[in-house]
């Protein structure tokens, strides 16, 4: 490891602690460095809030200093007005001589205009320094960026024979089957709290009457968003109890209206799974975590409109029921969470 990747890697932590506070902006973390020494550093933490660059200058007691300092950022400084000043500027205008940048920033506004604006005025400018890191510290805001869509994650349970769940008449009394050990379904609800909005299909709102919420781990809800073609769910489901915000997308106008509930029009006779990332991508949404139900998650892994699926392979046997999504298990890493198996797999599409 050479020294800026030693520096760029202190600013990928430091970027981290922004993980979940930062949308609609990417976590950045910049470190300013002086004789081999670290004398400032700072992280991006909250959208409106001050840059990570800000943040690290703010904290060099000496100012002096900062002429013949090099600063390190993990993405791009922005070099447009926001709801904070260009910190490009700041960065210029305390004369900072050198610039090592991990990643270029691929939002429209930015995209290596920061970089053109500081040589312009004289900076030395380093650009890739652990690039594939830097981009991987935000897949979400990339993603979002340069392929207009959310960040999409799959995730469902799993029994060991291949099953969602079992059949009808095994569970009468409609009481919740769980696959899945109480570790990983805690597991699950940290992972909301670090997505920006959750998705399942109409069968899993009726049959379940989930909240979708995060109330087994301390953080945001995400954004609820349910696909109902023909108005079926019933109004008094968790849905729309007006907690979180919610996006329903349905094939007409609906007569009722809710405070915080969205209902999107869409064509269910065309294809549904551009449609549905288009309206998520209008609406901000840089990511979401897909749930269900078999219907969903195989729509859009058919289509391969997805990131990555997390799928947990509980203990549990069910013999008949409703069978598991068909996915490729290419680039995928296993682990466990307790007696639960637990593979990830990433989409290189």
């Amino acid at each position: 490891m050479n020294i800026h990747e030693k520096y760029i890697k202190r600013c990928i932590e430091l970027a981290e602690n922004g993980f979940g506070t930062t949308y609609p902006n990417p976590m950045v973390g910049s470190v300013i460095v002086y004789e081999n020494k670290i004398i400032g550093e700072g992280w991006h933490k909250k959208a409106g809030e001050p840059h990570a660059e800000v943040n690290a200058i703010r904290s060099v007691k000496d100012k002096s200093l900062l002429k013949k300092a090099t600063i390190y950022v993990s993405l791009e400084p922005c070099s447009h007005f926001g709801k904070t000043p260009p910190c490009c500027d700041l960065i210029i205008e305390h004369q900072i001589a050198n610039v090592v940048v991990g990643t270029v920033d691929p939002n429209e506004k930015v995209a290596g205009n920061g970089i053109k604006k500081l040589i312009a005025a004289g900076a030395n400018v380093t650009v890739g320094v652990l690039e594939k890191e830097c981009n991987e510290l935000n897949k979400r805001f990339f993603t979002f960026h340069q392929k207009k869509r959310p960040y999409i994650i799959l995730k469902w349970a799993e029994s060991q024979d291949g099953f969602l769940s079992p059949e009808k008449e095994i569970n009468k009394d409609r009481k919740p089957i769980w696959i899945t050990n109480q570790y990983s379904r805690q597991l699950v609800h940290k992972w909301r709290s670090e997505e920006q909005a959750i998705l399942v299909g109409t069968q899993t709102v009726i049959d379940d009457n989930p909240k979708l919420n995060t109330r087994d781990w301390a953080g945001n809800n995400p954004v609820r968003i349910v696909l109902d073609q023909h108005n079926r769910i019933a109004k008094d489901s968790f849905i729309f109890d007006n907690s979180v915000k919610t996006i329903v997308f349905t094939k007409s106008e609906i007569t009722f209206s809710e405070e915080n509930t969205n209902f999107e029009v869409i064509d269910f006779n065309q294809n549904i799974i551009p449609q549905i990332v288009t309206v998520l991508y209008q609406n901000q949404i840089q990511s979401v975590i897909i749930e269900g139900g078999l219907q969903t998650l195989q729509s859009f892994i058919d289509q391969n409109i997805w990131d990555e699926a997390r799928i947990f392979i509980g203990e549990i046997t069910f013999e008949k029921g409703t069978k598991a999504p068909v996915i490729q298990k290419k680039n995928t890493t296993k682990s466990y969470v307790q007696s639960d198996e637990l593979l990830n797999i990433r989409n290189h599409d």
